[in-house]
């Protein structure tokens, strides 16, 4: 199955929808996960809208911190004062002979609102709205929308120079700002300032690959292999981790699955390949800790089946060797969670759909596809169909 084409159709990527691309960046998004679900289900029922509605969001966030006076941190600086401040610089006030002319070369922290943090949002406010600009352009966008497209994106803008006006003065590209660290260490931060700092996120992640032409060229084996299948696998986990973690499921995403080994040589642990599963759910009973569910849930941007020798089809046997060793060397006597957890091949699939599903020495393998080409309660529900008990939203 190819999920991109040469070929451009407005409004798909390859065969995929656009409105759908979004859909998955927002599930992979920590905006996602800090919105109260009433802001969230108006996202999820209009993702054509997703760019309209992450800058209302994020415009809404700006103007509350502005009322609030934004966050401050220092700064380090150097400047020549006629005092001292801070600590000198002796070989630059040498150097330019500043003694003479009664200064001194200094370095020091200063206080002010230039901050890395609003300089993301500074730049993800300017990058939206040329998005908006964008889309209110195509010739795909319905008049309404396209006003509607306008009035947040001048929005946005007069946010941006509200934001210089009151001391943001350094310029961040949206190239300098998809490389940083911004929502890294920000528990101390009130609720707020993470959804304003997570609408940014999302805001710069809205740049989607078309295959029309631009000023950035993407291979189109980085977006099949790299790019579609790790949004692909954050989309999923994201999902689930605000759909189920209110019912008692914990959700782990990327967790290390050491191998089971006894007596290994002095060189083995080395050579052994790490074994990382993309998505586990588990949910314990509280009474019994010992009882309860897990569903290891390994996702594959790839076609769920492959052609054989004599044209027949039939499931990667790579992917379920994987899969089936996730399953086992897992196994003991400590955890009777790992005697019987369920494992799933998650693909995604464009119209032709597969649920199939075997217990294979205790564990319930199932095989099943999530249709990226349907309406956004089709996606929710094949999400949810392989969780007990979540059969539909």
């Amino acid at each position: 199955m190819t999920l991109f084409v040469e070929r451009a159709v407005p409004g798909f990527i390859g065969r995929i929808p656009v409105r759908n691309i979004w859909l998955l960046l927002l599930y992979a998004s920590q905006l996602y996960r800090e919105l109260p679900d009433s802001e969230r289900a108006a996202l999820e029922n209009a993702p054509d809208d997703i760019p309209a509605l992450v800058a209302k969001i994020l415009s809404n966030a700006v103007e509350r911190r502005l009322r609030r006076n934004l966050s401050q941190g220092y700064q380090r600086r150097e400047a020549d004062l006629n005092r001292v401040r801070g600590r000198i610089d002796l070989f630059r006030t040498e150097r330019r002979q500043l003694l003479q002319r009664a200064r001194v070369a200094c370095i020091f922290d200063e206080l002010t609102v230039d901050t890395p943090r609003n300089r993301y949002v500074k730049a993800a406010l300017t990058h939206i709205a040329a998005a908006l600009d964008k889309l209110a352009k195509s010739p795909e966008t319905e008049t309404p929308r396209r006003e509607s497209f306008l009035r947040t994106e001048r929005r946005c803008r007069e946010l941006a120079l509200r934001l210089e006006r009151v001391g943001v003065l350094s310029h961040l590209d949206s190239r300098q700002a998809s490389k940083s660290v911004i929502l890294d260490n920000v528990g101390w931060m009130d609720a707020r300032e993470r959804q304003m700092l997570a609408a940014a996120r999302l805001a710069l992640n809205l740049s989607i690959p078309t295959e029309e032409s631009g000023s950035s060229l993407l291979p189109i084996a980085n977006r099949q292999e790299t790019q579609g299948w790790k949004l692909y696998e954050q989309a999923v986990a994201g999902f689930y981790y605000v759909v189920l973690s209110h019912h008692g499921w914990r959700v782990k995403h990327g967790s290390h699955i050491d191998w089971p080994l006894r007596d290994p040589t002095s060189g083995l642990e080395t050579l052994m390949p790490n074994m990382i599963t993309d998505i586990v759910l588990e949910r314990r009973d509280a009474n019994d800790p010992g009882t309860g569910q897990r569903i290891v849930i390994d996702t594959k941007f790839t076609s769920i089946v492959t052609s054989g020798q004599y044209g027949n089809q039939s499931l990667k046997s790579g992917n379920i060797y994987q899969l089936y060793a996730y399953l086992r060397s897992q196994e003991n006597d400590y955890d009777a969670l790992s005697r019987y957890s369920a494992g799933v091949l998650l693909y995604p699939s464009l119209g032709v759909n597969y649920d199939e599903s075997a217990t294979i020495q205790g564990h319930r393998i199932r095989f099943a596809t999530v249709d990226l080409a349907a309406d956004t309660q089709t996606i929710r529900k094949q999400l949810l169909r392989i969780v007990p008990g979540f059969s539909s939203d």
